[in-house]
């Protein structure tokens, strides 16, 4: 493996080149975008105050004025839908200026900007479409008073009365912790700061999240551009996305610090591999070093959710491509990369002193069974089915069985698209985020934001074709709005929900309609433009 790499016949990604700026004009209209949607952050926060997935001991109904919304439920409730249908318009709006047809697209920093003004105003806000903020808080502490997470739930470990136990959904207060040592490492290191104040520990978890989403957002762009995609393009889908504001900054969820080093750690392995037609590098050292820190970064993202694992894999294939590909290359890479992430996680289980006893706990979130879950629904099915045969209720026996058929079509899938890409058919990034699409969406508690694990590796690598971008934004748009502020069902208070809707429905269409003056939203037939730039599976390779 130190010998002279072979030469491999694969495609060059496509150059991607940087476009004159918007003109004036464009810019009126994206100005006001801006505002649209900072708008609809603004509301939303506001709306937080009462329909946010707010702590038990909430101090905010004795607070003058802000005490209003705690009080007025249905109220606060439809300004939070308002401001989510204002975000996902402005972000549909936004990617006009993002398409990479046009003949001008926005700057990197136009789009940091407008990521900036509609992501503060949810910094600091209560968390919002779940409680698992509180989840965190409270396994963190059991690590700081020296105990095991991953053998006693929050409940037994803190007590029930405990300040953090008390935001913890009952179903979570006896469950041990299904997250990596160091992610509730880095809790207890923050713990340490806010003690048991809650509100306090709820704005550092939210911290630790945007300085994922920042790691993701500095790897995104730079991944985009070696796979012939525009990185504001790349930018627009993978970071200003409804479900990174919605889901890893209001709702404050660690996926947000897993998918960062995730491609951090992709970007940093494939930093001084060579691209198809670039030539060699006179440092093969610095090239092996950098790959063997990205696997290592990679595996400190599989030690917050182990999801992220996965992108090794793929890092495997473009080394062995790199190195004339085979299948006994391959498995010479996946060796050393194995030893590699077995030596980073060892560090990161001892260093921590938390051990290995989280992979006994991998399968606590299965205790969900989500509606929007395929694998769930089947087995709700199959019981449904037993019963009405008259075969009695087996429905948890049916899931156990749907659940592992789930994992195994994951895993073959992973290996066809390992293959796939190891023979050029697919590029390695599309590879990555349709294995990582599979494994979650496969599962049987598959929530909306984990979505967010396949869809950003896919912008990098499939936000410039036409189909893609099209199916994937309405997927995300959809998916947004699958779940209300609150986080909860609203059993036995549905028409409060359904009135919240209606009235945010309403005054958002009338609101469009009259931006619609300014911004049109109907498209405009445009000519004389290059065509969609669209690298696709097979002329978008990595080396």
């Amino acid at each position: 493996m130190v010998s002279d790499p072979v030469p491999v016949n694969v495609a060059v990604p496509a150059v991607v080149k940087q476009p004159p700026p918007l003109n004036d004009d464009d810019c009126r209209r994206l100005d006001l975008i801006r505002r649209f949607g900072t708008m609809g952050s603004l509301l939303l926060a506001f709306g937080a105050l009462g329909a946010g997935a707010s702590p038990v001991y909430n101090p905010l109904p004795s607070v003058p004025v802000l005490g209003l919304f705690a009080r007025m439920l249905g109220v606060s409730l439809a300004l939070a839908l308002l401001g989510m249908g204002m975000i996902i318009s402005s972000w549909l709006l936004l990617g006009r200026f993002a398409h990479p047809g046009r003949p001008r697209l926005i700057s990197r920093a136009q789009l940091n900007r407008t990521l900036l003004m509609w992501g503060t105003p949810l910094i600091f806000v209560m968390p919002l479409f779940s409680k698992d903020v509180y989840s965190y808080l409270a396994q963190s502490s059991i690590v700081s008073r020296g105990l095991d997470p991953y053998e006693l739930g929050p409940g037994q470990a803190l007590g029930q009365d405990d300040p953090l136990v008390r935001g913890v959904s009952n179903m979570w207060r006896d469950t041990p912790a299904p997250y990596g040592p160091l992610f509730l490492y880095l809790g207890h290191l923050l713990n340490s700061v806010t003690g048991n104040h809650v509100i306090t520990g709820v704005l550092m978890q939210r911290l630790l999240a945007i300085a994922g989403i920042a790691l993701f957002v500095w790897a995104l762009p730079r991944l985009a551009r070696r796979f012939g995609v525009q990185p504001v393009t790349a930018l627009w889908f993978g970071a200003a996305n409804p479900l990174v504001l919605f889901h890893l900054v209001a709702g404050v969820h660690n996926e947000a610090l897993a998918i960062g080093l995730m491609m951090a750690g992709f970007e940093i392995a494939l930093r001084y591999l060579p691209r198809p037609g670039d030539p060699p590098l006179a440092s093969l050292r610095k090239e092996w070093t950098f790959v063997l820190l990205g696997v290592a970064v990679i595996t400190l993202g599989a030690a917050v959710k182990l999801p992220a694992l996965v992108a090794a894999a793929f890092v495997g294939v473009t080394v062995t491509r790199r190195w004339g590909g085979g299948i006994p290359r391959f498995f010479a890479v996946g060796f050393l990369f194995v030893a590699t992430a077995g030596v980073t996680m060892a560090i990161a289980c001892f260093g921590t002193g938390l051990g290995f006893g989280w992979v006994g706990a991998l399968d606590t979130p299965s205790l969900v069974r989500s509606w929007m879950s395929p694998i769930s629904e089947l087995g709700n099915l199959g019981g449904i089915l037993g019963i009405t045969l008259g075969l009695g209720n087996h429905t948890t026996a049916v899931l156990e069985i749907f659940t592992l058929l789930g994992y195994v079509t994951a895993a073959l899938i992973t290996v066809k698209l390992l293959w796939d890409s190891l023979s050029g058919r697919r590029s390695v990034m599309t590879g990555l985020g349709a294995s990582l699409a599979a494994w979650l969406i496969l599962h049987p508690a598959m929530q909306p934001w984990y979505l967010l694990f396949p869809a950003i590796p896919l912008a990098a690598s499939l936000a410039g074709t036409k189909r893609f971008r099209n199916l994937a934004t309405l997927g995300c748009a959809v998916a947004a709005v699958l779940l209300p502020p609150t986080g909860s069902t609203f059993t036995g208070r549905t028409y409060v929900l359904v009135f919240a809707y209606i009235a945010a429905i309403v005054v958002l269409l009338v609101m469009l309609f009259f931006l619609n003056r300014k911004v049109p939203i109907l498209p405009r037939k445009v000519t004389g433009v290059a065509p969609t730039q669209g690298p696709g599976d097979i002329t978008t390779s990595n080396p």
